[in-house]
């Protein structure tokens, strides 16, 4: 039977093995694929030690990690349109993408570009997607200037290369030790920590026009005092206080335009999803150890060999 790489309870890393599963079956709008590339990232482990996202269903334990992938297409189920066995295809799985055979739902599914490699693809669904939604969700005009607030993670510095692509002016902040990588992405670096609001005001003293927020709590509460228009910030991770203070959450699509959207950015060099490791399946606990632990800078990906 096919391997996945699962978690059978609810912990730590020792929770988590491999398992011989039967091969999903497509039922109707699914696509069954054959996995060529995982992404790798927190939410994986965080929702292995219990975490529960709003709205997101039941876990049902052995439970497969990982929440994109991009393959090919071995199957494909009743009513489904644009797709046939054989495609390239990358998105959100249903039932894991630490696998060699997951499902894929045709709503949250793209082709995957030629000029896009397998890696690339597998990291777009979730970091990358979540950037084009807060982007397109602000809707600045170009000229505007955008204020990232953790902008050198995945999220932050996807964000900020497509809000360069549409024009804006990108304010960013991280550590001291992630400013020549947020440098290098066109982006004015000012060092997180307390007073960033003031170090913000420094290096952009005309104003900012909105905060995309991807840090919450204290650092949140701070730099939303730099708008005069609360209504132009949003956050991803902090859902509570950034309604609190007048803004918003970022409204996640998850479907196949923007899937398209990313991957077209991508194909034409705009946008660099930053895989900097990939492991071999043999090594996904290795994988998600990397991440688990903070010891990368970029994406980090699964490779299943065919």
């Amino acid at each position: 039977m096919p391997k996945a790489y699962v978690f059978s309870r609810f912990g730590g890393p020792e929770t988590e093995s491999f398992a011989d599963l039967p091969r999903p079956v497509p039922g109707a709008g699914q696509l069954l694929v054959a996995v060529r590339a995982a992404g790798v990232n927190p939410v994986d482990w965080k929702r292995r030690t219990g975490y529960v996202q709003a709205n997101a269903p039941a876990v049902e334990l052995p439970a497969v990690l990982g929440g994109e992938v991009a393959g090919v297409v071995e199957q494909v189920g009743d009513g489904v349109e644009g797709y046939a066995v054989g495609d390239a295809v990358f998105g959100n799985p249903l039932t894991g993408g630490y696998a060699e055979y997951t499902l894929l739902p045709v709503a949250s599914t793209a082709h995957k570009p030629a000029g896009v490699s397998w890696a690339d693809a597998a990291t777009l669904p979730v970091a990358v997607a979540t950037a084009y939604d807060g982007v397109q969700q602000l809707d600045l005009p170009a000229g505007s200037t955008l204020l990232i607030n953790g902008v050198g993670g995945g999220v932050g510095s996807a964000a900020a290369q497509i809000a360069t692509h549409r024009g804006l002016r990108v304010v960013g902040t991280a550590s001291a030790a992630k400013k020549e990588f947020v440098e290098s992405l066109g982006v004015v670096h000012v060092e997180s920590g307390p007073g960033v609001a003031d170090r913000v005001r420094a290096a952009a003293p005309e104003g900012v026009d909105a905060v995309f927020d991807l840090v919450g709590g204290d650092s949140l509460e701070e730099v939303a005092a730099l708008l005069a228009d609360p209504a132009t910030l949003i956050s991803g991770p902090d859902k509570v206080n950034v309604v609190k203070l007048g803004g918003s959450t970022v409204a996640r699509k998850r479907n196949t335009e923007v899937l398209d959207a990313v991957a077209q950015l991508v194909a034409e060099g705009a946008l660099d999803p930053f895989v900097t490791r990939t492991f071999p399946f043999e090594q996904a606990g290795q994988a998600l150890r990397t991440v688990e632990e903070g010891h990368t800078r970029g994406k980090v990906v699964i490779e299943v060999s065919r």
